[in-house]
């Protein structure tokens, strides 16, 4: 059904409590039936009836809020156009630094047409899934089989693996081709994903998986593959990795799970506790790491008896299914042996880089988001009788966080160039250490830009939903992403020690 126009002559004559109606950009709404429904309460919008209310629901609401009670606009103003830009699913922002400056028109070595068309599909596609993931989040809850299922579908969770024969054959979203899938293509996922601003809930998706899945992919049997891959990439089942302890962080060679033998040498007999594992409450397989007498040996453990999970509250939502993990005399088939008995290390180090790579773009999409949030409510603020943005001390603000973040993303490009065009070995040796320091550096930025935004917003900074909600997620959660896959203190000691391997010894001042 069209909607009506109305002058704004007529929009002032609706102004009582049992007729009220109220304008927004150019959009009419009729609030006599809401108004006794405004979680603010009657006031708010009585104070507007029959007036223009643009600037003081912008100071209140989010955008969406708009998109939600769509169904009480009733028509437009005559011969007036919209002042205010409407996000639509799919959209680049136009907003200066929300985006990486190749999507801002700057001119790239890096992307081509083929990836401008994988991000634009993708976005399409996780806009369409950011309200249920926002529900997940907020309620605590598992992510559902539906929900996975539908990233399955368009062989998203595959793609968070990175480039490989797992995606040949596969047509991704943007009509890519698998084989043509490379760390760039890589790099937009993990963004898209970081746009949905639910740290915990992301986590819970494709977190334990990321980490886990190549353990299996690169070290597992064919048989192990066939049973265990297919499923997870199509959101069926679940995995995670199951490494640190309540004993030991970073200190892998120290954890005290241990594996017996059984007598006939066809099981291993798990006894153990593992903490901290990022998706184990929703795990139906663990990649775990284990004592087996002369070294470090990685198994592949099916949810079964003897295995049991517990939730461990942490500051983000509990939809990540961080996991106190139990095994008790629980039987493994050695065929579930990854890698090679009493050589698990090799294992366990092999996917550090990628690991933390995947951080690092996370990092840096939730940084300019924030940035993109502060640049919007700046502009529209109003303060004193002045814009936040027209004050000095804002502006600074933002120079900094701008500055910061455009420094460590094109780092976090140049990674992933290179891993571009290195081979497995070639990342080993060079890269470990530049990967290790940027990751130091990006969790260093997101303190300072998660600072400076809480100054910005203020109360709303603290605040859980409304205005400053991506705001308040990166100040409680940026802390995860400078913890998890290696804190600060080991990578910055582990960038300068690879380092010192290639010092020159003949180097002298």
């Amino acid at each position: 059904m069209s909607l009506k126009t109305f002058t704004r002559e007529e929009v002032k004559r609706h102004a009582s409590e049992d007729d009220l109606w109220i304008i927004i950009d150019t959009s009419v709404y009729d609030m006599s039936r809401f108004i006794d429904l405004h979680p603010g309460g009657a006031y708010p919008i009585l104070e507007f009836a029959g007036k223009d209310a643009t600037d003081a629901f912008y100071g209140l609401h989010r955008q969406e809020v708009l998109v939600k009670y769509q169904r009480y606009k009733i028509g437009t103003i005559v011969n007036e156009k919209p002042q205010i830009d409407f996000y639509q699913p799919g959209d680049l922002s136009k907003v200066p630094y929300a985006e990486s400056s190749a999507w801002m028109g700057f001119k790239s070595p890096f992307y081509t047409e083929s990836h401008k068309k994988f991000r634009i599909a993708v976005r399409k596609i996780t806009d369409s899934l950011a309200v249920e993931a926002r529900e997940f989040e907020d309620a605590g809850t598992k992510p559902s089989d539906e929900f996975m299922q539908k990233l399955g579908e368009h062989h998203l969770l595959a793609a968070n693996i990175g480039p490989g024969p797992w995606l040949h054959g596969l047509v991704l979203p943007g009509d890519l081709k698998g084989e043509d899938f490379d760390y760039f293509h890589e790099m937009i996922l993990h963004e898209e994903f970081a746009r949905w601003k639910v740290r915990g809930f992301d986590d819970g998706v494709v977190g334990g998986m990321v980490i886990s899945v190549p353990t299996v992919l690169n070290f597992g049997s064919p048989q192990l593959k066939q049973k265990i891959i297919p499923d997870v990439f199509a959101g069926k089942k679940r995995i995670c990795l199951a490494i640190t302890e309540p004993y030991t962080g970073s200190d892998v060679a120290r954890i005290r799970t241990t594996a017996t033998r059984t007598a006939d040498g066809k099981y291993f007999i798990v006894n153990g506790v593992k903490k901290w594992i990022t998706g184990g409450c929703w795990a139906d397989y663990f990649s775990v790491a284990v004592q087996t007498g002369k070294g470090i040996s990685m198994l592949l453990i099916e949810r079964s008896e003897g295995v049991e999970t517990k939730l461990i509250k942490t500051s983000y939502s509990p939809s990540a299914g961080t996991a106190y993990v139990t095994f008790e005399n629980v039987k493994v088939p050695v065929e579930n042996l990854l890698g090679k008995e009493n050589k698990g290390l090799l294992v366990v180090l092999s996917n550090f880089n990628h690991e933390r790579w995947v951080m690092l773009t996370g990092a840096s999409m939730a940084a300019r988001l924030v940035i993109e949030e502060c640049l919007k409510w700046a502009n529209q603020r109003q303060v004193f009788g002045k814009r936040l943005i027209d004050q000095p001390v804002i502006r600074h603000k933002l120079a900094k966080m701008i500055a910061n973040l455009e420094s460590v993303h094109n780092w976090v490009e140049n990674l992933t160039y290179q891993m571009n065009n290195m081979d497995y070995n070639e990342q080993s040796d060079k890269l470990a250490g530049p990967i290790a320091l940027c990751k130091y550096h990006i969790t260093r930025v997101l303190h300072d830009i998660s600072d400076d935004a809480c100054q910005i917003f203020g109360g709303r900074a603290i605040t859980k939903t409304g205005m400053g909600r991506t705001i308040e997620t990166l100040q409680r959660t940026y802390k995860f992403s400078s913890i998890l896959g290696g804190s600060e203190e080991i990578l910055a000691d582990l960038g300068v020690r690879q380092a010192l391997k290639k010092f020159p010894t003949g180097a002298r001042l």
